[in-house]
């Protein structure tokens, strides 16, 4: 199987939509998703996720099937004592993150203070067994820390969502924290992220991801590439710092 997993085109998230860039990128994408060969289109319910799949969807004719629980993991917040009021769970200072033993093992993560005192674990535990029922309904069972394989394919899975979801689900896949992928990673606007099932032996599968945040559809097409979940390059810069 072959999945992908593709964060919305830039955002206006005033109105939870698209910018007019962002629409340039839709544009760029839909031509490139229609060489796929998806055979299943899954999106998240916000609105600058479903404006992202719709024309892919149209050119496909099929319905996007809505999945809630790639929504984005805004709805989840922490704060660290450096924090006035409670924020997102991740965009954390690195230097307030690095000094939290334990925030990149698999499992620990969920024990260090700021994330314990949050609702962030049990969000997290229930995001990952709607994508494991998810996973299982497309033939691959979670066992330990590989996959059953129930139903072998050559299909292709496309999902539309957000970035910090993303991390979430990678996390799962790459079985790691996903303060490794929040903190130290990013996707871009647009851009595609492709897992394919590797079964070395008979009914034992795992996920190898090929391509995180793959933006080559807007290179193709001349459209730069957009800074948002960036933060500043230089401190010096005149960009995002907070």
């Amino acid at each position: 199987m072959k999945l992908l997993i593709i964060r919305h085109c830039e955002p206006d998230y005033s109105i939870d939509g698209l910018t007019p860039k962002g629409y340039k990128e839709v544009e760029l994408l839909t031509k490139r998703l229609a060489r796929e060969n998806i055979d299943h289109l899954y999106c998240s319910p916000l609105g600058r996720a479903r404006l992202t799949a719709e024309p892919t969807a149209k050119l496909l004719n099929k319905e996007p099937i809505i999945a809630d629980w790639a929504r984005e993991f805004f709805y989840c917040t922490v704060k660290p004592d450096y924090m006035k009021e409670p924020d997102c769970c991740w965009d954390i200072l690195p230097e307030y993150l690095k000094s939290r033993n334990g925030i990149y093992d698999p499992e620990d993560w969920k024990s260090v203070d700021f994330v314990k005192e949050s609702q962030v674990p049990q969000a997290y535990d229930k995001v990952i067994e709607s994508f494991d029922a998810f996973l299982a309904d497309h033939g691959y069972e979670r066992d330990g820390n590989c996959y059953r394989v129930t139903r072998s394919n050559h299909e292709t899975v496309a999902l539309v969502c957000h970035f910090g979801i993303t991390a979430v689900l990678m996390s799962r896949l790459l079985n790691c924290s996903p303060y490794s992928l929040w903190q130290n990673c990013v996707t871009a606007p647009s851009s595609v992220t492709t897992f394919f099932t590797e079964e070395r032996r008979n009914g034992i599968a795992s996920f190898r991801c090929c391509g995180m945040g793959d933006v080559s559809h807007l290179y193709a097409g001349n459209e730069p590439l957009s800074f948002h979940a960036r933060f500043c390059e230089c401190f010096t810069d005149d960009t995002r710092h907070d």
